[in-house]
């Protein structure tokens, strides 16, 4: 299965799910092995250290520093990794509605990190969009 590619079809079928649990953004020279006793949700390593995405929960238990807590909205839809214009249109669309937002591309789906107090926004305005 490779994916949908055309984006007319991914904007009419995203199916944006809003997650409850709040994310946040946790960097430092941490190696791989240590960061998987978080159970982030990402791991990536960067030069300035190691970046995870975990749950905020999880980070003050551990008394990890963290940045931008945020709700993770899933598109349900299996877009392809070779789609163009996905997520340029669905990131543009919520810029234009003043919601930053930090995109992942997993193998089946694309996965949006907005600002926990703008979620319910942005669920609405990719609701409209998919209309």
């Amino acid at each position: 299965m490779n994916g949908e590619t055309n984006l007319d079809i991914l904007l009419k079928n995203m199916q944006p799910v809003l997650h409850e649990d709040i994310y946040v953004f946790h960097s430092s020279n941490i190696s791989f092995n240590e960061a998987v006793q978080f159970n982030p949700i990402l791991i990536f390593r960067e030069v300035e250290g190691t970046a995870l995405i975990i749950q905020k929960e999880t980070a003050k238990k551990h008394a990890l520093d963290y940045t931008y807590p945020s709700k993770m909205i899933t598109l349900n839809i299996h877009s392809s990794l070779n789609a163009i214009g996905f997520l340029a249109a669905i990131t543009r669309k919520l810029a234009d509605n003043n919601i930053s937002v930090n995109s992942i591309s997993a193998h089946y789906h694309d996965h949006l990190f907005v600002p926990e107090e703008k979620a319910k926004l942005a669920i609405k305005v990719l609701e409209e969009f998919a209309e």
